[in-house]
């Protein structure tokens, strides 16, 4: 791929306020953005024409996905306290799931697509049953707002990341506490399993990431190196590499294996906020303040690729499955798709 191979095929002036975060559908034919403008909005990436608009939220739309990989719901997490759930195919709203005290600000389905689990600032996290829009479980405990939760792949557990600088792993099936993963010494910025779910990949404020054992919920390595906060973090799709994006404007990808740091990927100019590795695992896909994001090679930490052309920070930016599709989201109130 050259560095003129991407061009965005289409610019989305996509809200009348700033954007909250973006999301693809599991084949990319269409995603969502979330805003200031308190709605959601569902459009056809090919045509890059709008599709639906979500309203009913009465404060900023924060947290959206897709139930992937059936793709024919969306979730979305408002600080109206509220968590909506509606279809894909018709726009309209299945249930509004009422009972957090304050903002909702992360949320994800489970793979099984029964269930939403949303993250508030009410410092817990509460299950919902996606068939009666009834609630199943609050997760309590973390004694400050919780800012990441996943799933693992079978669905039977659910991780929690919060400000009060720990990881609490749950039960899905009965609400819970499995064990509490504590070491960092700040704020929680990512938290998230493996494929196999034999490790647990903590990402934090005080620059380091740690890897835990999820069976026993203890530490078994450190990964530092960043001068700064870890924004993001992730797995690839093998479990077998970690990215890890950071404040000081670097990345770093590590293997899950021998701890050590493989490659860094030196060249944004400004913090990363966000990082990911396309499904087939030979791109890592950056998201900068700088008001660029970057695709670059795994093996060498060479920069294949710069997408410029937003006019400030990116804040999200994500693949498709097929991982020949690229949507970046960023302050300047537009999306853009880039093949």
């Amino acid at each position: 791929m050259h560095r003129s191979a991407r061009s965005p095929n289409r610019v989305l002036r996509a809200h009348i306020l700033p954007l909250t975060n973006v999301a693809l559908n599991k084949s990319g034919s269409c995603f969502i953005t979330g805003s200031y403008d308190r709605t959601c909005k569902l459009w056809d990436t090919a045509s890059g024409e709008e599709l639906h608009t979500l309203e009913g939220h009465r404060n900023v739309v924060y947290a959206i996905a897709f139930n992937n990989p059936y793709g024919d719901k969306i979730a979305t997490g408002s600080f109206d306290k509220t968590c909506k759930l509606w279809s894909v195919e018709t726009g309209s709203c299945y249930h509004t799931f009422r009972g957090h005290t304050a903002e909702i600000v992360c949320l994800s389905f489970n793979p099984q697509s029964t269930l939403v689990a949303t993250g508030s600032m009410d410092t817990t996290a509460k299950l919902w049953d996606i068939q009666n829009g009834e609630e199943v479980f609050t997760l309590t405990g973390h004694s400050a707002e919780i800012i990441s939760l996943s799933f693992n792949t079978s669905g039977n557990r659910i991780i929690t990341g919060s400000f009060d600088h720990t990881v609490t792993v749950w039960d899905a099936g009965t609400g819970r506490k499995v064990y509490t993963l504590i070491g960092h010494c700040a704020e929680i910025s990512s938290a998230l399993f493996n494929w196999d779910c034999s490790l647990i990949l903590t990402g934090s404020m005080d620059k380091t990431c740690m890897l835990w054992d999820a069976t026993n919920g203890k530490c078994v390595a450190t990964l530092t190196g960043h001068d700064d906060e870890i924004l993001d973090s992730c797995f690839d799709y093998t479990g077998k590499l970690i990215a890890t994006a950071s404040a000081d404007g670097t990345a770093r990808i590590f293997s899950a294996a021998t701890r050590k740091c493989i490659t860094k990927l030196e060249g944004h100019e400004g913090e990363i906020s966000k990082i990911s590795f396309n499904p087939q695992g030979n791109r890592l896909l950056t998201g900068s303040s700088d008001k660029t994001a970057r695709l670059w090679d795994v093996q060498t930490g060479q920069c294949l690729q710069v997408l410029e052309g937003h006019t400030d920070e990116i804040f999200s930016c994500a693949f498709n499955y097929k991982g020949d599709i690229i949507i970046t989201g960023s302050k300047d109130h537009t999306c853009r798709i880039w093949r």
